[in-house]
């Protein structure tokens, strides 16, 4: 939790039923494809999107004899991703075979770790809002290979099975029970993905399938959840149902609404809610029974007998956290109370790294606050009118920053600056370069401001007259002046001359 903040965890989603009130309860498993060139157990490589069935080792398809050897890169990963949850990292792991009918993954079983994962208990802050987070207990992190794709629409009578995703390694990230109501949920998916992008272990591309999520849904009583923080007793929360595969943020917080009102339906109808996987179906709004909820047990689970446990150094482990980078909640706390910005504004600028840091390339040796006000509105402002990402703007950080250097020196108004980023943004070019070929720079010269002050003055003795009865009216004169220097007349150099010439 960050120190200069003082947080306040949000209230229960609490739903009116028909007996009395229920509470939400859900805890997700998160399956985080690393970010790796070549798979878990083998070198075919993971990119996405290329012919079906081309990223397909003899491993991959388990060829007779071929065995799995284990990508240490991805293990490295896995752990990195583990420090950044600052969760406890586990120096021996091993894999297990998990057997089920898997029709896309060949050799029939998932390797997976059940047992004995690489990662640990951790935890993440989620923010709600300003001054509002909650604590989200990670229980583990386990590494295991992917399954393919089997497709159904491209024949009325065939199924088609792509094995390009087929031992592509997966982070799964399961979390305890914390969770109390949609919103909170999407935003812990949300920091999940936040985070891992600035440690580089996953690219959190949802639509891609490369972050997914399977969401566990139970209903209780108000009162029910502190027993079981109290008891450890997961049976006062109710049965849970799990909804799989979930990829979208806003599919996430309909399907949690829907299945948490299906289960008060049942219950308060004096039935039960039967443990069991489901699926969501955005077209309808709801989600339907895939299958009853497996158990370990019906897994089959045993140690996988080609693989020898992992056993990772002490020293390589130290040697990875050192050199982990500033991560999203550090960052926001260091541009609080080291650049004034406001906990909001520090927020937006953090939410992706890239615009972190593009913000702080400009900030440089810069007003911090005036940098936040013409990345977050300006730049960040016409991205989103334009449909553009930080990583297309025409505005590069050098540019932005330029810009800024102009008004600090006094060589350009806000008004100049604000033409001024449309030419750059249009055309291109070295800010300064454009404000002097095309004549935008300022008139500071002090003696030109004060003939223009006086031309204006000598023409207009009733206005004077006015402002010296109601010093309010000088600014007539300081947009007279402004108006006759084409807006080129330093404002601020304007209002004192103005001043001084009247005697106000």
């Amino acid at each position: 939790m960050l120190d200069h903040l003082s947080y306040t965890a949000p209230e229960a989603r609490v739903i009116s039923g028909a007996t009395g009130d229920w509470e939400l309860v859900i805890g997700l498993e998160v399956h985080a494809q690393v970010a790796s060139n070549a798979k878990l157990f083998s070198g075919a490589s993971t990119t996405f999107g290329a012919e079906p069935n081309s990223n397909v080792s003899f491993v991959d398809a388990a060829m007779p004899g071929m065995l799995p050897v284990i990508n240490e890169f991805c293990v490295e990963q896995a752990v990195r991703t583990g420090l950044g949850l600052k969760a406890a990292i586990n120096l021996i792991s091993a894999f297990d075979r998990k057997n089920y009918f898997y029709p896309d993954l060949p050799q029939g079983y998932q390797i997976s770790q059940l047992y004995h994962p690489i990662v640990g208990e951790g935890e993440v802050i989620v923010d709600m809002a300003p001054g509002v987070a909650r604590r989200v207990r990670i229980e583990r992190i386990h590494l295991e290979q992917d399954a393919g794709k089997s497709i159904h629409d491209m024949d009325p009578a065939l199924s088609f099975v792509d094995l390009n995703r087929t031992g592509v390694a997966l982070m799964e990230i399961v979390s305890r029970p914390d969770i109390r109501g949609p919103e909170e949920a999407a935003a812990y998916v949300a920091k999940l993905r936040q985070i891992m992008r600035y440690l580089g272990t996953c690219d959190g591309n949802m639509q891609n399938g490369n972050l997914r999520a399977d969401v566990n849904v139970s209903v209780c009583r108000p009162g029910d959840y502190e027993r079981y923080q109290a008891s450890g007793d997961h049976s006062v929360l109710g049965t849970r149902c799990e909804i799989k595969n979930m990829n979208s943020l806003r599919f996430i917080q309909a399907a949690i609404e829907h299945e948490a009102r299906r289960q008060i339906a049942i219950i308060e109808d004096g039935g039960t809610v039967v443990q069991e996987t489901r699926l969501y179906d955005p077209d309808r709004g709801e989600t339907r029974s895939m299958r009853s909820k497996e158990e370990a047990h019906d897994y089959r689970y045993f140690p996988d007998p080609d693989l020898l446990p992992l056993e990772l150094d002490q020293a390589w482990v130290d040697d990875i956290a050192a050199a982990l980078p500033e991560l999203p909640d550090e960052k926001k706390a260091r541009f609080v109370t080291e650049l004034g910005l406001s906990e909001y504004d520090a927020g937006v600028l953090t939410a992706e790294v890239e615009n972190a840091d593009f913000f702080e390339s400009v900030a440089a040796g810069r007003d911090g606050k005036q940098a936040a006000n013409w990345v977050i509105n300006d730049l960040f402002g016409r991205l989103r009118k334009e449909g553009l990402d930080i990583g297309a703007s025409p505005v590069s950080a050098t540019q932005l920053g330029g810009i800024l250097d102009l008004i600090g020196s006094g060589e350009i108004s806000g008004k100049m600056a604000k033409d001024l980023f449309e030419i750059v943004w249009t055309e291109g070019g070295d800010p300064a370069e454009i404000a002097a070929a095309r004549g935008m720079k300022q008139v500071t010269d002090l003696g030109a401001i004060e003939a223009a002050v006086d031309e204006i003055i000598a023409a207009n003795p009733a206005q004077v007259e006015k402002a010296k009865a109601n010093p309010k009216l000088a600014g007539w004169f300081t947009g007279q002046v402004l108006k006759a220097t084409g807006g080129k007349a330093n404002p601020a150099a304007v209002n004192q001359i103005v001043g001084q010439k009247l005697g106000l």
